[in-house]
Formats: structure tokens, C-alpha cells, sequence
């Protein structure tokens, strides 16, 4: 189970204890690491077509424009 507070107290102290590092060679370890990760990122790699579709779909999601399963395959079937 995802614990909000546990997980905002983890970033913070992450943020406070970086804040004090003195040594570069840690700094570049976490730029490293940093680095790694957006370039995992698929949202960062994504068109901004792609973005806006995944965009408008989450949209329409949160406002209830959903079809069933089985009202897609029926408008997809010649398709699938």
C-alpha cells in the first residue's frame, strides 16, 4: 500500500540531506543516476502528439466519457 507521507518525508529528507553534500564525486553520482532515468522516461520521449492523445484520453476519463469493452469491439471489430 502507497504511503503519501511516508513517501513526501523520504523526498524531503532526500532534498535537505543533498543540500549539504560536499563532495562532487556523490553529486555526480545522483546527475548519473538523474541522467539514467529521463532517459527511461517515456514521457519525456514521447511526441507531443502522442502526449496530447494520452492527454485528451485522460481527460475524457476523468469526466466520465468512457465506452465499455464491448462497445469498442463492436465499433473496432472489422479491425480486430
Amino acid at each position: 500500500m502507497y504511503d503519501e507521507l511516508a513517501f513526501q518525508t523520504k523526498k524531503n529528507d532526500i532534498i535537505q540531506w543533498l543540500a549539504t553534500v560536499e563532495d562532487e564525486a556523490v553529486l555526480d553520482k545522483v546527475a548519473d543516476l538523474i541522467k539514467k532515468e529521463r532517459e527511461n522516461d517515456w514521457w519525456i520521449n514521447a511526441s507531443d502528439s502522442e502526449k496530447l492523445s494520452l492527454e485528451k484520453g485522460i481527460s475524457d476519463a476523468e469526466n466520465g466519457k468512457l465506452h465499455p469493452h464491448s462497445k469498442a469491439t463492436d465499433i473496432y471489430e472489422k479491425w480486430l
